[in-house]
């Protein structure tokens, strides 16, 4: 059932698009001040947010390559059609700068990102909410946590060492069912393919980065199991420098050592588990906010836009977003 849910809302997020890049462009442009006002109007929470994934403060000048709003390269699909839902909003001839797919530098010119370094200085990587199908789908947990399987649970490819380690560490650990599903994989490490659903009957899930961010993390954190991972280094539109280590999550050690203590630890103190699971759902819930993600993923475009010279601010937006 949930293969199909999933499998009906991917139809639904082409059509869907398909559809708005097949109506005239000119009436979502026409609509621009009214969103904007409306955005404006959202309150303190919408522009701490805006002003996290877009930390631009000084004009800036796109760069040789910046592409035209109206000629989006289409062969990332997925990121075509998330940062076009809010660029045909503004001119057609307006230039961007973006890089799709994974980022694991900081761009030396800002640039529309889905993902950066966590860091003091990240700011010319601008944050949107790419690929979001994949990597914010987080579907109801109606298991509690009491009633999982007391035991340790990941599933990945092995394509770095911390992950590597991790299996490493868990391989002769009876608490654990850890290992990757694909085909490469070493003898001794692969595992039987597990699905989202099936991973959250156990309550401890484990969050490794991979290529760059933990695509696993947005659907721990709003389950009813326990999320356990090291400190992270990339963070998203999901703003993972944001989430605090004993508070939304349980923090390991780079090698794993802490493992079985952690383990034990919540096996003895249930509601401890609780609070914590408790926290990440709450975190979570911001992102459900429709409202909310269309009016601030709007303004991180618009401040993009004014700061690189390419469109006059309005004075009670700008206001809004300066503070």
């Amino acid at each position: 059932m949930a293969t199909f849910s999933r499998t009906a809302a991917k139809l639904f997020y082409y059509a869907r698009n398909f559809a708005r890049d097949r109506s005239p462009q000119s009436l979502f442009r026409g609509r621009l001040a009214s969103r904007l006002e409306q955005a404006r109007l959202s309150g303190k929470t919408v522009r701490e947010r805006l002003n996290y994934y877009n930390k631009l403060e000084e004009p800036f000048v796109p760069s040789l390559d910046a592409i035209a709003v109206g000629k989006l390269p289409t062969s990332s699909s997925m990121y075509y059609y998330d940062l076009k839902e809010f660029a045909r909003y503004f001119d057609p001839g307006l230039l961007i700068d973006f890089e799709f797919g994974d980022v694991v530098g900081v761009p030396e010119l800002p640039r529309i990102v889905k993902d950066r370094p966590i860091g003091d200085d990240n700011a010319n990587g601008v944050l949107m909410k790419l690929n979001k199908f994949r990597h914010f789908y987080m579907p109801p947990d109606e298991l509690s946590f009491a009633d999982k399987r007391p035991m340790v649970v990941w599933r990945g490819h092995l394509n770095n060492p911390l992950r590597t380690r991790f299996v490493e560490k868990a391989a002769n650990l009876p608490i654990c069912d850890a290992g990757s599903h694909r085909a490469d994989a070493p003898d001794g490490y692969r595992k039987p393919y597990l699905n989202i659903e099936q991973q959250r009957r156990y309550r401890y899930i484990v969050s490794l980065e991979g290529n760059d961010v933990a695509t696993n993390l947005k659907w721990i954190m709003s389950s009813n199991s326990l999320c356990l991972m090291p400190e992270p280094t990339y963070e998203t539109w999901f703003a993972e420098a944001q989430v605090e280590p004993n508070v939304h999550y349980v923090p390991l050690q780079p090698d794993f050592s802490d493992l079985v203590d952690k383990v034990a630890y919540f096996e003895k103190h249930p509601a401890e588990a609780g609070r914590i699971t408790a926290a990440a759902n709450d975190y979570c819930r911001k992102f459900s906010n429709e409202q909310d993600e269309q009016a601030i993923s709007l303004l991180v475009l618009y401040k993009y836009f004014v700061l690189s010279g390419q469109l006059k601010p309005d004075p009670e937006v700008w206001r809004f977003i300066a503070g």
